[in-house]
């Protein structure tokens, strides 16, 4: 049975890069009918952060992501932490000590920094020196056994090797043994380092296929050499590219946002976002790229991703958004709009109203948290333009003249509403001898506020009469 495993640090939120991970082993283990696995790789105690890990949970379920096995999955508590498997960790460590493929190594870090300075100043590739791995094995039990302060090496091999990694993206990898130092596996504190748990916990758990980020591509000969040293198959690997700012840096926190829930909390849709992430470094046998959750498992493969590092592109992303609102259930849209409605000043205004407005602003809005600034036209009596370019228009003579002919005209009428609004303009056009976008414009701006504002005739039968007049006056007083 095919097994894939998202396996995070509970060290803070969950990273889109992180979600892409996720995401493409959830599509092709439902390809296939296996199993998705949740481990929290939490072995580095310093850097843990209180309720990261119900936080990584709650992302994923966002996103639309089932587990099937993992902490707490299914009722049955399964304790997929690796803090609470280091009796795990200690017997295979046991083994690779027993059979010579590690040793204890007693190096102060204050030996270990000046190591480092000398090798830089010669200007070799800081490394440690293999120093402990020439120390005699009964000295170093004794050592140990007196409780003397040690981590723990895997050995490398003397005669360097060339090790060769067949993977799903990349094709076959090949990277020498000697460009790798004898690494920690076990550290002062008696829990392992990544190298180790990633292994025992992918064999133990019969993970089938590995995926993750391509920065780990350099690690693989120590991890490929553990699987030789306890005597294992390894599993299949497919290395991910990065995913890039514009400036094809690689994509931080330093440069915007790269917190699922922040984009959740900006108002992205779970499914555009997962739309998005889903094509950065991947793409689909077909020409389109807005897909349901469904037929991105089917369409999925990883043969299909790319090698090389995919932009995250923000504008892709806002255009990819604003077409899964339009395409909403109006219902369904306002339950979506509400805990972004319930931060603004119009929590509890008249609910008909706010439907209406809802029904108006669906084919504008980019993202959910717009509504809050969008809604002021809607239930303020005398909302405030502040876009330049509608107070610069506005201010235009030609505009003056269509506001005040329109007010002239509405002045006579009973009613202003969708139905009446055409012939109206036809009399304030023969009125001005002003046509075409200057007679339009200045109505639209003065009644939207807006430059790309909902569509006027709406706004107009919903305003009506006495506050599109009221609009208007304040607009001809610019």
């Amino acid at each position: 049975m095919v097994r894939l495993r998202f396996a995070p640090s509970p060290t803070g939120y969950l990273h889109v890069g992180g979600l892409r991970t996720a995401l493409f082993c959830w599509f092709y283990v439902r390809q296939h009918a296996g199993k998705f696995i949740f481990r929290l790789e939490d072995t580095d105690q310093k850097r843990l952060v209180k309720g990261s890990e119900n936080d990584l949970v709650r992302m994923l379920e966002w996103a639309g992501i089932d587990l099937d096995e993992g902490p707490g999955i299914g009722g049955d508590y399964v304790p997929y932490r690796q803090s609470e498997r280091l009796g795990i960790y200690k017997s295979h460590v046991r083994k690779l000590l027993d059979e010579d493929h590690a040793y204890p190594c007693f190096c102060s870090p204050q030996r270990l920094d000046n190591l480092r300075e000398e090798q830089r100043t010669k200007g070799e590739i800081p490394r440690y020196d293999g120093y402990c791995r020439n120390l005699n094995k009964e000295e170093s039990v004794l050592r140990v056994a007196s409780g003397e302060a040690h981590v723990v090496r895997m050995k490398i091999p003397e005669i360097p090797e060339t090790l060769v990694l067949n993977d799903l993206i990349r094709g076959s990898v090949s990277i020498e043994t000697s460009q790798t130092e004898d690494q920690v596996i076990i550290k002062s504190d008696g829990f392992p380092t990544y190298h180790l748990a990633v292994v025992v916990d992918d064999h133990l758990m019969q993970i089938t296929h590995v995926v993750r980020g391509e920065e780990w591509l350099p690690s693989f000969p120590k991890h490929l050499l553990l699987y030789r040293y306890f005597g294992w198959d390894p599993p299949e690997f497919a290395h991910l590219p990065l995913i890039l700012n514009p400036d094809r840096s690689k994509l931080s926190k330093r440069q915007g946002d790269v917190a699922v829930e922040d984009f959740r909390d900006q108002g992205y849709l779970p499914e555009a976002l997962v739309n998005f992430i889903s094509l950065l470094g991947w793409s689909p046998a077909e020409d389109r790229e807005l897909f349901s959750l469904s037929e991105l498992i089917k369409e999925f493969s990883f043969e299909r991703v790319n090698k090389s590092g995919a932009v995250f592109d923000r504008d892709k992303l806002n255009w990819m958004n604003q077409q899964y609102i339009q395409d909403l259930d109006q219902e369904d849209l306002l339950q979506r709009l509400l805990p972004f409605i319930a931060q603004t000043p119009y929590a509890e205004q008249d609910a008909a109203l706010l439907k209406k407005a809802v029904n108006i602003l669906q084919s504008r809005l980019v993202t959910l948290k717009e509504i809050g600034k969008r809604l002021a036209l809607f239930f303020e009596e005398n909302p405030v333009a502040t876009d330049p370019d509608v107070l610069s228009l506005l201010r235009q003579e030609t505009s003056k003249q269509v506001l005040a002919e329109f007010i002239r005209q509405v002045e006579t009428l009973e009613s202003l509403t969708e139905e009446n609004l055409g012939s109206l303009m036809k009399n304030v056009q023969n009125a001005t001898n002003i046509k075409g976008k200057n007679l339009w414009l200045p109505l639209r701006y003065a009644i939207t506020l807006e430059v790309q504002g909902p569509e006027l005739k709406l706004i107009v039968d919903l305003f009506g009469r006495e506050k599109c007049l009221r609009l208007a006056r304040r607009a001809l007083e610019l």
